[in-house]
């Protein structure tokens, strides 16, 4: 009896300690995330506060790409939360969610692209920058990426419904939600990964291409120098954000190979740190990049921010 109750002891412990580490978890995850949407929430605001923001290709395209990574934060956080809550959903529930996220996931890479072009184009043809990126061809521009962001999801509903669903018992998943649980047949997995390999391909030509065509044209004595070293440094900038969302793809297979030679616990932390390190922080260098570099948003978000602390501080004094 007494080995019985030492037992249960056992296991109880374990219970409680699997369950305050979830909750840690949990926390140390959603409390940056919520920091990182307030900023990007806030970013914008700004971007809309000003008519100068909303006639300028540069900060539309901006928008466009803080938009998309703030709905994404927002969606990888709320299926992490899920997921760490152990909360099954059927499959067309998860299915609408991996939809939207992958919407908004590929975004970001072919808005890069645009405002890589868009920086290009001011920089080695100042003169016909004026005439070549206008309001119309940026909104085109921006309905192309949307476009083809969608065909893609499309694309992959198409393969999805290829599965027999109707052989199941249920529609009740037996998994945790994810993007890899739903890419339940060969031709859905080996479509995902050639339109990746696809799109951060081209997109990284396209950035590095015009990296050089800038670093050609600040050799001119006709270029400005100071704006020709500010876009390289921002050409670089979108290479690293491309690089972190990149990374995302590599996450499941490194981590199959790191659970051979770990324990569960230690593969869950690893998992964690990758998730903050590839899917949150990234949302956020956009606001930060812009927040901090551009002359004209620096001002605001100091202030918005700053009157934010202020209230706080004033309501706790």
């Amino acid at each position: 009896m007494s080995n019985l109750n030492l037992s249960l002891s056992n296991i109880t412990t374990e219970q409680y300690r699997g369950l305050v580490e979830r909750l840690f978890l949990c926390i140390f995850t959603t409390v940056p995330c919520c920091v990182f949407l307030f900023i990007n929430f806030t970013m914008l605001f700004i971007l809309r506060s000003k008519t100068v923001f909303c006639e300028t290709s540069r900060y539309i395209l901006l928008y466009n790409l803080l938009f998309a990574d703030t709905v994404m934060l927002l969606l990888s956080q709320i299926m992490y939360l899920l997921s760490a809550s152990g909360i099954l959903l059927t499959y067309p529930v998860c299915g609408v969610l991996n939809m939207l996220a992958i919407l908004t996931k590929e975004i970001s890479p072919l808005t890069l692209v645009v405002m890589s072009l868009e920086r290009y184009v001011a920089v080695c043809y100042p003169l016909r920058h004026a005439t070549i990126i206008t309001i119309r061809t940026t909104v085109v521009a921006i309905i192309v990426v949307w476009a083809i962001s969608s065909l893609n999801v499309l694309t992959q509903v198409i393969l999805l419904l290829q599965f027999p669903f109707r052989d199941l018992q249920s529609l009740q998943m037996t998994n945790l939600c994810s993007g890899r649980v739903l890419l339940l047949l060969p031709m859905s997995d080996y479509y995902d990964k050639a339109y990746t390999c696809f799109v951060f391909v081209s997109a990284g030509l396209t950035i590095i291409s015009s990296y050089i065509g800038v670093t050609i044209a600040a050799r001119s004595a006709s270029t400005d120098k100071a704006s020709a070293r500010k876009t390289r440094n921002t050409l670089l900038l979108h290479m690293m954000q491309l690089v972190l969302t990149l990374s995302s793809t590599a996450q499941t297979p490194l981590l199959t190979t790191i659970s051979r030679f770990v324990t569960r616990i230690v593969i869950v932390r690893i998992q964690i740190i990758f998730y903050m390190c590839i899917s949150i922080f990234p949302r956020c260098l956009s606001s930060l990049i812009y927040g901090i570099r551009d002359q004209n948003i620096r001002p605001l978000l100091t202030y918005h921010l700053g009157c934010r602390l202020k209230l706080n501080h004033v309501s706790q004094g």
